[in-house]
């Protein structure tokens, strides 16, 4: 879909509105080499950042699998070096919440909690958020053996026992790799059926470390400094017990951050961003990358990667508009 550019009276008139060549929506590593990229590229982005900025990786207190840290690099830091690296090229950071946006012509319009914004190209990258039991005990031991990840969290419970929640593909592929370092995963489902592919069912129930509670959700996660055992409740028959684990790895699904596009650009029934190999949406000018057009392989580096993509389209984009 192209769209015209208009003059930026004709989108707002009487209010002193802020134009940028380039604005990226979200922080998280997608939106980071997004900033980098085109910072190098002088388009002076304009990073739209929400409450935070690192994303999912923040929470993540050691992350050992991103290239260049063979010792690893905390979450939170290495989100600040991304920063730094972008800022040094003259990339901008703004902590606002992004509320709506108008793609029906250029430049975009876009509102945050606090003014409007005109761009002449915008990049999403405002991620997804992983689904959460909503249970006591979740918030308060989430990075004290409550994780989203097993590929980020695994080799911390090198020789523990963990519990896994969920009975999808994502539930048993996190689960086959968590048998890597764990002694012992049990996993824990609502259903007294899994809803993974069939090969995956298959690896599961014939790996020796992997075991099944059926018909069971979990109620509360307890712990003082560190998960210590789940309640669990039997849905058919109402039975409570407490079950020693040294982690919890919850994988219910993903949400996207998609809300405030579902009517203008094209989403999946998940809510996941539709995108070409080249992180084009279905409008001219708008890319994305990272989770939010991911429900795959969500980790670090793809996101990144899929980041500078979205950059290096968005660069080519405004040099054919010149």
């Amino acid at each position: 879909m192209d769209v015209e550019m208009k003059s930026q009276s004709t989108i707002e008139k009487g209010s002193e509105i802020e134009h940028v060549k380039l604005a990226i929506l979200g922080a998280g590593p997608a939106g980071l080499s997004a900033a980098l990229y085109a910072a190098r590229a002088e388009l002076e982005p304009l990073v739209l950042t929400g409450l935070s900025i690192g994303g999912q990786a923040s929470l993540t207190h050691t992350i050992e699998n991103y290239p260049g840290f063979p010792d690893g690099v905390g979450g939170v830091e290495l989100g600040e070096l991304f920063q730094k690296q972008a800022e040094r090229f003259g990339a901008r950071f703004s902590f606002e919440l992004v509320t709506a946006v108008e793609f029906s012509h250029r430049p975009f319009k876009i509102t945050t909690d606090g003014r409007t914004l005109l761009a002449d190209a915008v990049i999403i990258t405002m991620g997804a958020n992983p689904n959460h039991l909503n249970v006591p005990g979740e918030t308060e031991l989430t990075g004290k053996g409550v994780s989203y990840c097993g590929t980020c969290d695994g080799w911390f419970f090198r020789g523990k026992e963990v519990v896994v929640v969920g009975g999808g593909d994502s539930a048993l592929e996190e689960g086959l790799f968590l048998t890597r370092f764990a002694t012992k995963v049990t996993i824990v489902h609502r259903r007294d059926e899994l809803r993974a592919g069939a090969i995956l069912q298959r690896r599961a129930q014939e790996n020796d470390k992997i075991s099944f509670i059926w018909d069971t959700v979990i109620t509360d996660i307890l712990g003082t400094d560190a998960v210590e055992a789940v309640r669990l409740k039997n849905v058919k028959t109402g039975a409570v017990s407490d079950f020693k684990t040294d982690g919890v790895f919850i994988f219910i699904g993903h949400t996207p951050n998609t809300q405030i596009f579902k009517d203008q650009l094209e989403v999946d029934d998940k809510g996941v961003i539709a995108t070409d190999q080249r992180m084009k949406t279905n409008i001219a000018g708008v890319f994305v990358a990272g989770e939010v057009a991911d429900a795959h392989y969500r980790q670090v580096v793809t996101s990144a990667g899929m980041g500078a993509g979205a950059a290096i389209e968005a660069t080519r984009f405004l040099e054919a508009q010149e």
